[in-house]
């Protein structure tokens, strides 16, 4: 098997994995063929994704130097699957709204205005972000805790795009 089959595997695995989870769930024709659903996954640092699994946080945020998912990558109703850093996944919920953003001092004082649905209420998240030149805030719902299980995801990438909204109406699974 070579390096890129590989490097696939853990997303078919994971993939496979969601569609026997979210059996019975509002999640679960998202994950068949025909559904036009992209499908993320994200790793969250604490206590950022337990503030996501108790409702508190309502709006996830990514911010970057340069054009990374997903910026640009990510719509209205598809799912992001949550997995902790280093740890197993453990929950999936829905895109509800999203806004992209290319930063400038005119942009900030809208984002800042979600702090409380970010949970960023500290002036050194938001200085640890100054430097970014592109934010992606999406508004979640439908929070759903899954029984948590492990991949063989071993890259550093923070966010993944298992499936895009046009692969998934181009019928592509990853």
């Amino acid at each position: 098997m070579g390096i890129s089959s590989l490097s696939q595997t853990w997303k078919v695995d994971l993939l496979t994995r969601l569609s026997l989870e979210c059996a019975g769930t509002p999640f679960s024709d998202s994950f068949c063929d025909t559904s036009a659903n992209g499908i993320h996954l994200a790793v969250f640092v604490e206590p950022y994704l337990e503030y996501l699994l108790e409702g508190r946080k309502t709006i996830e945020s990514r911010f970057s130097v340069n054009r990374t998912a997903p910026f640009q990558q990510i719509q209205v109703g598809d799912l992001i699957v949550l997995k902790r850093t280093a740890g197993p996944v453990c929950a999936v919920c829905r895109v509800a709204n999203v806004w992209f953003y290319r930063l400038d001092p005119d942009t900030w004082p809208e984002i800042t205005q979600h702090a409380e649905a970010l949970c960023m209420d500290s002036s050194s998240f938001w200085q640890k972000k100054s430097s970014a030149s592109f934010a992606t805030l999406m508004e979640v719902q439908d929070v759903h805790r899954l029984q948590e299980f492990v991949i063989s995801k071993a890259d550093p990438r923070s966010w993944v795009v298992l499936r895009s909204s046009s692969e998934a109406k181009q019928g592509s699974l990853v």
